[in-house]
């Protein structure tokens, strides 16, 4: 290469640099990471529905653990970002601290969505929503400092939102999410170039073991995990298992047309149950089968000649409309619908 070329490399080089002068400290992603990808694993070991029944002593007790993990872990980032840049002697820029703010920003945001889903429904999406929240932080910072944040944090985004599309398991999405944050934020700290320009087949290759390491490897492992046989013997019919109730595991048959009762608490300053819930009758518009074991329910299901559908399995229960009538051939009336759908459209 001439001197000339090499002269102009080096002054692209430079002005690469400059245009890219942040640089995001390896504790940083360390320290946001692996608390939250402990968090992700524990989450359905503590502080659950059995030990806090009230939904918002609950909620609150999640309010207050996520409060006190982001303030400790952001106060802790900032005075040691602070005194390495000291120790080096280096300038800590101002567009550096409002963008590290709008990181921390992003994770409170998370929380309270967190927070505000255990009134207003959603849950299913929550570790989609800190996924995403996550990769708008790693993609903002990636603007100002390392290619290789946009990349992780465009990817980030996608798996946040294609686990939607995808109707993952709960279980699954949430063993992605530990991974992205326990897992992805360490390895993306050690892959950090510092700001240098790299070829696109560099970069193809390192979010591809990136994606390895976050995505491939924990969707396996989860499914290996759940990859058990279900029994396929004959079921028996309903009637007989509740004159035998035998123990282990059954296959129960419930004919089109059983009556399944579903009781309703109902609360609040309008409406009153009584003593007693009020009782839904719904019947069965088709035959299916339930695995029971020692008396319990799985939550496993099948329709009669299919494929066995695991409680992990996405099933669909929502109310998608609620009205309120007065008229007078029936007088006050409230009409709802309710949707059930055990298989994938």
């Amino acid at each position: 290469m001439s001197t000339p070329a090499r002269q102009l490399n080096a002054i692209h080089a430079m002005l690469s640099a400059g245009h890219r002068n942040l640089r995001i400290e390896r504790h940083t992603l360390m320290l946001g990471g692996i608390p939250a990808g402990l968090l992700f694993v524990l989450s359905e070991s503590i502080l659950t529905s059995a030990q806090l029944p009230d939904l918002t002593q609950r909620a609150s007790a999640w309010l207050a653990l996520l409060a006190a993990v982001l303030t400790t872990i952001a106060t802790v980032d900032w005075f040691w970002t602070r005194k390495i840049k000291a120790t080096r002697d280096e300038a800590w820029s101002f567009i550096h601290r409002q963008v590290l703010k709008i990181w921390w920003l992003m994770m409170g945001l998370a929380a309270l969505t967190t927070f505000a889903m255990f009134f207003y429904g959603g849950a299913y999406m929550v570790c989609a929503v800190w996924l995403v929240f996550l990769g708008i932080s790693l993609y903002v910072h990636g603007l100002f400092s390392e290619e290789l944040l946009e990349w992780a944090g465009i990817m980030t985004l996608l798996i946040g939102i294609a686990s939607l599309f995808a109707k993952l398991p709960y279980e699954t999405m949430r063993w992605l999410a530990a991974a992205v944050f326990g897992l992805g934020l360490p390895l993306l700290a050690f892959m950090l170039d510092r700001g240098q320009h790299r070829p696109l087949p560099v970069r193809l290759l390192q979010i591809s073991g990136w994606l390895t390491a976050v995505l491939i490897v924990p969707i396996w492992l989860e499914h290996q995990a759940h990859n058990y046989q279900l029994p396929e013997y004959p079921a028996l019919p309903l009637a007989d298992y509740l004159a035998k109730a035998p123990a282990g595991e059954t296959v129960i048959a419930l004919p089109a047309g059983t009556s399944i009762p579903v009781e309703i608490d109902i609360s609040g300053d309008i409406f009153s149950s009584g003593n007693k819930p009020t009782v839904l009758p719904l019947k069965l518009d088709q035959s299916v089968e339930l695995l029971v074991r020692d008396g319990q329910l799985t939550g496993d299901v099948r329709f009669p000649g299919e494929n066995w559908q695991q409680s992990r399995q996405v099933h669909l229960i929502s109310i998608p409309w609620i009205k309120a009538e007065l008229t007078p051939e029936r007088g006050p009336l409230v009409r709802s619908s309710l949707i059930v759908q055990l298989r994938s459209k």
